[in-house]
């Protein structure tokens, strides 16, 4: 029974990651999908995690999967599959390389082009009708896009942030500006030279990721 609950280190784990995050269970749960009560009985070491559960941990806390299996007493001999949220920094700079040897792009310019035009929008996006554009143009955007790149994931974690009610203002301009870019015309890049998907709309994501980290890691959370 004892080896059927406990987990005092994924407890820890999942208590600080949730702190870093700012996230409640609660939240967790519309993230996962998962009942708020399997959550809490997990954390509290009442509960022994399922893969499935530390998959979706993974994902959502943005945690390594393989930490995560350790530390909830599975041992290194269960498979530990990359964690999904981390494919987007291999994934763009795999494809910066390639592009930049064919002397395609000059990353460094565009990031800052994209990082313009991130700021550019933040102001707007806390506006009612930023706010209204988003929501209207999301939905059909990610359809038209059909889960080309390993941003969707990602877009979809900041639509939800976006949308939440008690996010602090700051955050959500940030991510805003992230949601505009997507949604809007705004092309640094042209598609045809990217023909496997949206290469400054996931250096857009990837810089708004970014910069939640850093503002999170300032204010302590």
């Amino acid at each position: 029974m004892s080896d059927e609950k406990r987990s005092p280190d994924l407890g820890k784990m999942l208590t600080n990651l949730l702190k870093e995050r700012s996230l409640s269970m609660r939240k967790l749960s519309a993230l996962t999908g998962m009942d708020t009560a399997t959550i809490s009985r997990i954390v509290n070491g009442k509960q022994r995690a399922k893969p499935e559960h530390l998959k979706a941990f993974a994902m959502h806390l943005e945690a390594p999967l393989s930490d995560l299996f350790q530390a909830a007493g599975y041992g290194a001999a269960v498979p530990t599959p990359p964690v999904p949220t981390s494919d987007i920094h291999s994934s763009i700079t795999s494809i910066k390389e390639t592009l930049q040897a064919f002397n395609l792009i000059d990353h460094h310019f565009t990031a800052e082009l994209v990082q313009r035009e991130l700021s550019k929008y933040e102001p707007y996006v806390l506006t009612e009708e930023g706010a209204r554009k988003i929501h209207n143009d999301f939905p059909d955007k990610v359809k038209s896009v059909n889960g080309a790149g390993p941003f969707i994931e990602e877009l979809h974690r900041m639509y939800e942030l976006y949308s939440s009610t008690d996010i602090p203002l700051e955050e959500r301009a940030i991510l805003g500006s992230g949601l505009f870019y997507f949604v809007s015309a705004t092309d640094i890049i042209p598609d045809y030279v990217f023909p496997l998907g949206y290469l400054d709309d996931a250096i857009a994501v990837q810089i708004v990721m970014e910069r939640l980290q850093e503002l999170r890691s300032r204010s302590g959370i």
